[in-house]
């Protein structure tokens, strides 16, 4: 009994070595009512089985705030910020990942996805200066980094596709009641 307790607690031990979390503990917020936005670049993003990623990011012109979303099938579209995107942003409740962009969508399959931007392997917060390594996703849900040549599976949870082993893709939660409802990434 003594020796089965005693291997039991070293495969534990062993089994808990490099475990990589499942999502980052880094800052994200974003909460976007898309019935009221009602942006079709988003939906396909948020239309389960369709394989559509879309990369979020905000933008200034004219002294107004925008949303800007690009999907991996070569769409793009810009909604300005209404009265409650404002207040949350103002609230610093408007965090898009780690240098100012997400990646979200279901892929082919029914798990909807949320993803860093930046290239998990290169990208440094702490660095000074600051360099962006952003990754670039193609129409079959694979990111790619132009710095390391990593390739990441979006489709799969952003495990690395092809290149040297390292971190796979920053994931944050997320969920979404549909292509026009809610999208929450946290």
């Amino acid at each position: 009994m003594l020796a089965m307790t005693g291997l039991l607690s070293a495969a534990l031990f062993v089994a808990c070595g490099d475990v990589e979390s499942e999502f980052s503990t880094a800052p994200c917020a974003l909460y976007f009512d898309n019935q009221t936005h009602n942006d079709f670049t988003l939906a396909d993003a948020m239309t389960p089985l369709l394989g559509i990623f879309v990369t979020i990011t905000t933008t200034s012109k004219s002294g107004a705030q925008y949303f800007v979303f690009t999907n991996n099938q070569g769409h793009s579209s810009q909604v300005v910020f209404d009265a409650k995107d404002k207040q949350r942003q103002q609230a610093g409740q408007l965090i898009l990942g780690l240098n100012g962009a997400i990646i979200v969508g279901y892929g082919f399959s029914e798990t909807f996805y949320a993803y860093d931007r930046e290239c998990p392997n290169c990208f440094d917060s702490n660095a000074l200066p600051l360099r962006s390594y952003p990754l670039k996703v193609n129409s079959a849900g694979i990111a790619s980094c132009s710095h390391c040549h990593r390739t990441y599976d979006l489709n799969n949870g952003g495990i690395i596709a092809s290149g040297n082993g390292g971190k796979k893709m920053t994931r944050f939660h997320a969920a979404t009641t549909g292509a026009n409802g809610l999208l929450c990434v946290r």
